[in-house]
């Protein structure tokens, strides 16, 4: 008997889902072959160098001096602190007033000096207010002084970092040894601040066009941002404010992985999940704005509207010099440097080799770049304020233990591994997220990443939560047994033993 087979039968549906199977899995082996990662192959040879504390004694003789001082109790340890306060607030003064070279002997000493108030500060709550507005009189003496020195100067760089950074770290593990609801959650900068083009008050902080805005998210690749820097730093994300001249409501205009640059209104701003703010501004004085008080104004309205006009898709490759694509950084870079102010006075570099092997995995390509850490020290900007959410500090501080024991194992080798057989899904899934992007809408795979790179972020992220979850533990072991959370260094080394325990 010859013929075809009647529609309905079994042999008819088989052979109409084996047509269906075969089309989605050539769909799927076309979008792989299309997605998978290509480019330039991973740099042979490290573009600059990590910094080093090399400071063991230092972390031990903290620690040591905060158990003497909790032991001896704040009476016996107030009149050093508040002489040691003092010093911050008369080395600060004279920096601000005749500047400082960076090899200069006060430097040093009011690094010993902020480092030295730290564990009488922890347990002196009653002071721990006067330390933070010593600790923001400094960072804003220091950044006027290092308007003198040369940012392409490794040693002037790293002597900066120390300071502010290292000042920075002091200050919150101050902060972390007690209640932090008797702590300032707003940090006030400069008093040179004031503004002088559109502005409006936002949570007690006066915000200005042109001010940028850096944050700290808290997945996985915000700490790996963060971290992975040659100078690992506190913050993953840069977004440029506009206020408007006629209504005076704040937007702000940022690059997100998942639908590249967009204006957002700062509710929505804010509403998304971020453990710190820090706000900083141009100087006024800074040559380019002096002749034009206009220029960050303009410079936040150019890429408000050019956001608005056409779809700028988000910058995996880190390429700060092409305009058609963008991430965070370059989108405050772009839109000053077109007003003739090129901020970032060094490039940031990504140079550990596990960093650079993990960040090429998920599609980086240009290891000298623009981060968002780094823009903290740029001598052009001053801190108008920083917020610090209490109940997010300490989350911050886990996060960032384990990815540094995460990079630590990278530089060993690790890998970010996948299932091969779920790229095929992943490929789907690829292929669904661009046709939701084609009509504005947002994917499960960002736009500009692989499917691979997909999986092998899954990967990252599923790691960096499960370290997270079994260092969080040990430290709340370490909590009870000691009477106090584990300071930073602490932090690390449970992470290492995290990572023992769970097999690497």
């Amino acid at each position: 008997m010859g013929g075809s087979v009647p529609e309905g039968t079994d042999v008819h549906r088989n052979r109409r889902r084996l047509t269906v199977a075969l089309a989605l899995t050539g769909l799927a082996l076309a979008t792989v072959w299309i997605a998978w990662p290509d480019g330039p192959d991973l740099p042979a040879m490290p573009v600059s160098k990590p910094f080093s504390w090399s400071q063991d004694a230092r972390w031990e003789a903290y620690e040591a001096s905060f158990r003497e001082a909790r032991a001896s109790g704040c009476d016996a340890v107030a009149t050093r602190l508040d002489s040691l306060l003092n010093d911050i607030d008369r080395i600060a003064s004279a920096v601000a007033r005749d500047g400082a070279a960076p090899d200069d002997p006060l430097l040093v000493g009011l690094e010993e000096s902020m480092f030295a108030a730290a564990p009488r500060a922890a347990v002196c709550r009653t002071r721990l207010q006067a330390y933070q507005a010593a600790f923001s009189a400094a960072r804003d003496a220091l950044k006027r002084a290092s308007r003198d020195w040369n940012m392409e100067d490794r040693s002037h760089r790293e002597r900066l970092y120390r300071l502010l950074y290292g000042g920075r770290a002091a200050l919150e593990e101050a902060l972390l040894q007690g209640p932090l609801s008797d702590t300032d959650p707003i940090l006030y900068g400069a008093a040179g601040t004031a503004p002088w083009l559109p502005s409006t008050e936002i949570s007690g902080v006066t915000l200005q066009s042109g001010d940028l805005l850096l944050s700290r998210g808290g997945a996985a690749s915000s700490a790996l941002i963060t971290r992975g820097n040659d100078f690992p730093g506190n913050f993953s994300h840069v977004a440029l404010a506009l206020v408007d001249r006629e209504t005076g409501e704040p937007f702000v205009t940022e690059a997100h992985i998942e639908m590249g640059v967009k204006p957002a209104t700062a509710e929505t701003y804010l509403a998304d999940h971020k453990l710190r703010i820090l706000v900083l501004r141009p100087r006024r004085d800074l040559g380019p704005i002096a002749a034009d008080p206009e220029l960050p104004h303009r410079a936040a309205q150019q890429v408000f509207d050019e956001s608005t006009r056409r779809h700028i898709p988000y910058d995996f490759a880190l390429d700060f010099r092409n305009p058609d694509r963008m991430f965070c950084s370059e989108v405050a870079y772009s839109a000053y440097r077109e007003q003739g102010v090129d901020l970032w006075m060094g490039m940031s570099t990504l140079s550990a080799p596990g960093v650079m092997r993990w960040l090429h995995d998920v599609g980086v390509r240009y290891f000298e770049t623009h981060e968002p850490s780094d823009l903290e020290y740029d001598p052009q900007l001053e801190v108008v304020a920083e917020w610090i959410d209490p109940e997010t500090l300490w989350k911050d501080h886990v996060d960032n233990a384990v990815m540094d024991v995460l990079l630590e194992g990278a530089d060993r080798g690790d890998e970010l591994s996948f299932s091969y057989w779920m790229v095929p899904f992943a490929a789907v899934m690829k292929a669904w997220s661009w046709t939701k992007n084609r009509f504005g809408g947002v994917g499960s795979v960002p736009e500009g990443m692989g499917p691979v790179s997909a999986l092998r972020v899954r990967e990252l992220t599923a790691r960096h939560e499960a370290l997270v979850r079994s260092t969080t533990a040990l430290a709340e072991a370490y909590t009870t047994t000691n009477g106090y959370r584990p300071p930073y260094w602490d932090l690390v080394t449970l992470a290492r033993e995290a990572r023992a325990a769970d097999g690497g």
